[in-house]
């Protein structure tokens, strides 16, 4: 068992390759919710590959997430939104965040804009009816989710380099070779390759960024809810 530090969260990662994604995103989310009680800014993701990916793009840009008190929480899954807001904003919870001082922004997948949408309006932070609405509130969405995002951003051939660096290209070709994926779209072959093992996700999550930035590729939503705190 390897044991891998992506900017103070510990993940759990497996050498027979067994996900172990439920207990190291519940581990994340305490983590970072321990942290977000003296945050300046604070950024809600779906889950942890949303927060490896936006962590890795903000120091490949020069950013120092900890010296800006800006934390980024996996809030595990979009329905938890409307929870995790009011725990940050509501005065009689404990810990809780003041929101004069704190700045809020988030990202999520394109499925899920609608949750996000009425977490902010249950919140109280505003009712945006539109994606523009939801970016004025700092909250950036997806298309279709961040996976996706970055594979179009990288390319098929930028994606295929990365299997071939990390070894995973003859485990893709076979991928491509199943009944269910064979003669598909290759992008969505990638899409769910990447996708079909926790580890090889959380992985992926870090590569793709790297692979997107030093294109000068780092698709917009990542991009977005960076500067909006």
């Amino acid at each position: 068992m390897r044991r891998l530090l992506m900017m103070g969260v510990m993940v759990m990662d497996t050498v027979d390759g067994r996900p172990a994604g439920n207990a190291a995103s519940i581990r994340a989310t305490a983590q970072a919710m321990a942290r977000a009680q003296s945050a300046a800014s604070v950024i809600l993701v779906e889950g942890l590959t949303d927060q490896i990916a936006l962590e890795t793009a903000a120091a490949l840009c020069g950013r120092d997430l900890d010296a800006e008190q800006v934390v980024i929480v996996p809030i595990g899954g979009a329905h938890a939104i409307s929870r995790t807001l009011s725990v940050l904003i509501t005065p009689s919870s404990r810990p809780a965040l003041p929101a004069a001082k704190t700045r809020l922004a988030g990202l999520c997948d394109v499925q899920e804009e609608q949750i996000f949408r009425r977490g902010l309006e249950a919140a109280g932070l505003g009712s945006p009816r539109t994606r523009a609405e939801m970016e004025q509130l700092g909250f950036h969405v997806c298309i279709d989710d961040l996976e996706d995002e970055l594979i179009r951003a990288v390319g098929v051939s930028g994606v295929t380099a990365l299997f071939m660096s990390q070894r995973d290209l003859r485990s893709f070709h076979s991928f491509q070779k199943q009944p269910a994926w064979r003669g598909q779209d290759t992008r969505a072959q990638m899409h769910r390759f990447v996708r079909s093992s926790s580890r090889r996700n959380l992985r992926y999550a870090r590569l793709l960024v790297e692979a997107a930035v030093a294109g000068n590729a780092l698709p917009r939503p990542l991009d977005a809810v960076l500067n909006a705190v």
